[in-house]
């Protein structure tokens, strides 16, 4: 398990004051991922994938139609682990089954409740009217952090296994950097794909190290992050299985609960603002009218709708992964979105080949994130070519918020890895998950310093607007003001006839 669910595993063990008495509602029992048979963990992984696929379609055919995969967010994993930590679980004596259904359908109702949030903001228009006080100086934190936060994924996983890891970014380099300037091709094979041919060279590289025997005598935690065949999901995964609604069986919800997930759910709609703002940059879209912007909330909140009837265990959210990868391969299309949409679908349907994708060892996805999260990073800072550098205004807005943005969250875990509980620690659990989470991301706390700062501090000076680069966004404001929406953002179906944009 990685160092930020340990630390976030961490923040829901207590109640308040100083250093309490454990009670009966803050229970540690032992992590549910490793109390899960295989077969269990195959039937949440193939759901997963399914409901990731449907959401990718509805966001490309109805949502923002930009070329966004939706993904499972890291946002959620804190009230999930709260409910899986809830005194109410731990009467059940039997974790493996009876326990864990019960925790399922507790972060159904939580999902399903939180869902509403998104929708409303969305479909409403408030979020549209939020985002036209958007500027491009604001836009830098929200953005460069929505990849650069996410930094403990990057390296500290490819060093968990780095003699798989680190060969696996070097591959990756020279195939996507390197090869395509060296071997000049009309066809861009190899930065096109360049994550397939060092996936599967390092792949096999790791499978020859395991049938070698270089892990024999390796300690546990080595096997488990090096080995290739030690996640068991291939041989859980059934042959042929269609997830359905409420396979876990009737939602249960519990307020305290949806509330913290409706925290959650805010803060995954504004990281997905920064990434939406960064796959338009990379689709080489015009910039996001924020009716279009509020129209692509709206259909997240449905996918996390969806999330909850499926039974997934977390939200859905833009995959910042996916936005790198535009950027990667330079291949902005709807279209072949849409058809990996499809081919999530048709894998998740076949448990046995999806779980095979699933099972690639996880110092390898690590060093693809390396990449990937820095393209998304860099996407953010490419919005300082609309201000001006020179105002000392911006300046302190952008060094500020980034400082914060980076500063707070890191309080907020080391706070956590030496206490045991987060820095708010009532006795109200859903209090704690509502504040903790919030604070605990990067790209959350700095775009609302930015955005604050942005529209408080000397905003209706002339000059000012300028620096902040207000001006260069005023004709993407409304969706009828640029001939080009039509092209990037028209619903399908003529159905902008029904719904249109403002």
């Amino acid at each position: 398990m990685n160092e930020k669910v340990r630390v976030k595993k961490a923040k829901m063990a207590g109640g308040g004051g100083a250093a309490p008495a454990p009670k009966q509602d803050e229970l540690h029992p032992h992590p549910v991922k490793d109390q899960l048979p295989n077969e269990e963990k195959a039937r949440v992984v193939q759901t997963i994938l399914f409901v990731t696929g449907i959401n990718t379609l509805f966001q490309t055919f109805f949502g923002t139609r930009l070329p966004a995969v939706m993904g499972a967010s890291y946002t959620f994993v804190m009230p999930t682990i709260s409910i899986i930590l809830a005194g109410r679980y731990s009467n059940i004596l039997d974790p493996r089954m009876v326990k864990f259904r019960h925790i399922m359908r507790g972060t159904q109702g939580a999902l399903i409740v939180a869902s509403t949030l998104q929708i409303i903001i969305g479909f409403s228009g408030l979020w549209r009217n939020v985002t036209r006080f958007l500027s491009p100086l604001s836009a830098v934190p929200l953005v460069a952090m929505a990849g650069f936060g996410l930094y403990e994924f990057g390296f500290p996983g490819v060093a968990k296994c780095v003699e798989i890891g680190l060969p696996q970014l070097i591959v990756l380099i020279i195939f996507s950097q390197y090869i395509p300037h060296a071997i000049h091709s009309d066809r861009h094979i190899f930065d096109r794909f360049a994550v397939l041919f060092s996936v599967a060279i390092v792949w096999l590289y790791a499978y020859l190290l395991t049938v070698g025997g270089a892990y024999k005598n390796s300690p546990p935690k080595t096997q488990l992050h090096c080995r290739t065949d030690r996640s068991g999901l291939v041989g859980g995964a059934p042959w042929i299985r269609v997830p359905y609604p409420f396979q876990w069986g009737a939602p249960s919800f519990d307020a305290g609960e949806a509330f913290a997930m409706m925290v959650a759910s805010f803060v995954a709609l504004v990281e997905s603002t920064g990434t939406f703002i960064a796959v338009s940059r990379y689709a080489s879209a015009t910039p996001l009218p924020p009716s279009i912007l509020s129209r692509g909330v709206g259909w997240q909140g449905i996918g996390i709708l969806l999330d909850g009837l499926f039974g997934t265990a977390t939200g859905t959210t833009v995959s910042v992964e996916n936005a790198g990868l535009l950027a990667m391969t330079r291949v902005g299309s709807r279209r072949v979105v849409q058809i990996s949409a499809g081919f999530m679908i048709f894998f998740s349907i076949l448990g046995k080949f999806g779980a095979v994708f699933a099972s690639i060892p996880a110092p390898i996805v690590a060093a693809l994130y390396c990449l990937f999260f820095a393209y998304v990073g860099s996407a953010g800072l490419s919005f300082l070519q609309f201000c001006n550098l020179n105002s000392f205004r911006t300046k302190f807005i952008l060094g500020f918020s980034i400082f914060m943005g980076l500063s707070v969250p890191q309080y907020f875990n080391e706070y956590t890895s030496v206490a045991g509980y987060g820095p708010v620690h009532t006795h109200a659990r859903w209090f704690n998950d509502m504040i903790n989470v919030m604070f605990s991301s990067e790209a959350f706390v700095a775009g609302f310093v930015a955005f604050f700062l942005d529209n408080t501090l000397h905003r209706k000076d002339n000059t000012t607007r300028k620096d902040r680069g207000y001006h260069w966004w005023d004709k993407f404001r409304s969706f009828k003001t640029d001939t080009r929406s039509d092209e990037f953002y028209a619903l399908p179906f003529n159905l902008n006839k029904f719904f249109p944009s403002v």
